[in-house]
């Protein structure tokens, strides 16, 4: 038997590595997070009935969960579509919180009168603006968390340092929702990649948006709550 047949033989019953998806509950926590802070948004800044985007958004997450629950393994082009339909969800209303808040910051709104509930709309609207552009790189990177389970897209759209500097016992190592979530978190205050680097375009207009975004809230929001406190 020649080498390349014994390697094949070898190949033939060795077991495969078991898939195993990253879990489903950071993530679904974080939307969990991002529904009670739409909730305690105030008026002026909600849109529509209060209750109509927290119980759109909860419909969505109730169906991922019941169609991939436990570890996020399963190809479904189904489930991919309700995983960017509540991406988009989220981040069409923190954007829409944002040009809200803006406005009244501008204008002089109801928000805008008392110091306290300044800072808890500022927050909240930053909070879930940052959660937003967290799941969308999460869900956009490689394919989404599934494909990047089964290894099926060779080019990632960001670097993080565990795939810059492989170290022993980081070869197999995948971004998880956690990973995302910081770097959402890191880009919104520091204004620029630091650990994780943007390859594609798309990833590095969002990042930019993301700064912008967050800049803006950030700046306003203290500029406003200096003055109503003077």
């Amino acid at each position: 038997m020649s080498s390349s047949e014994a390697d094949g033989v070898l190949a033939a019953v060795e077991p495969k590595a078991e898939v195993v998806g990253e879990h489903r509950w950071p993530m679904a926590l974080a939307v969990v997070v991002a529904i009670v802070l739409t909730v305690l948004l105030p008026k002026s800044v909600r849109l529509g009935p209060g209750w109509l985007i927290p119980l759109g958004e909860s419909l969505l997450l109730v169906a991922l969960i019941v169609g991939d629950p436990g570890r996020i393994d399963r190809r479904s082009r189904v489930l991919r579509v309700l995983s960017i339909a509540l991406v988009a969800v989220l981040l069409a209303t923190a954007l829409t919180f944002t040009a809200r808040l803006i406005a009244d910051l501008i204008t002089g709104g109801s928000t805008t009168e008392s110091a306290g509930t300044l800072l808890l709309a500022g927050n909240a609207v930053w909070v879930t603006n940052n959660i937003a552009f967290a799941l969308l790189y999460w869900e956009l990177d490689g394919g989404g968390p599934a494909l990047r389970t089964h290894r099926m897209r060779p080019r990632a759209d960001f670097a993080f340092p565990q795939q810059l500097n492989p170290v022993r016992g980081w070869d197999d190592w995948q971004p998880r929702f956690v990973d995302y979530l910081y770097l959402g978190f890191t880009n919104a205050t520091a204004f620029s990649p630091t650990d994780v680097m943007p390859l594609a375009p798309w990833a590095k207009l969002t990042m930019l948006a993301q700064s912008l975004i967050s800049i803006t809230i950030l700046g306003l929001i203290i500029a406003r709550a200096v003055n109503v406190l003077s």
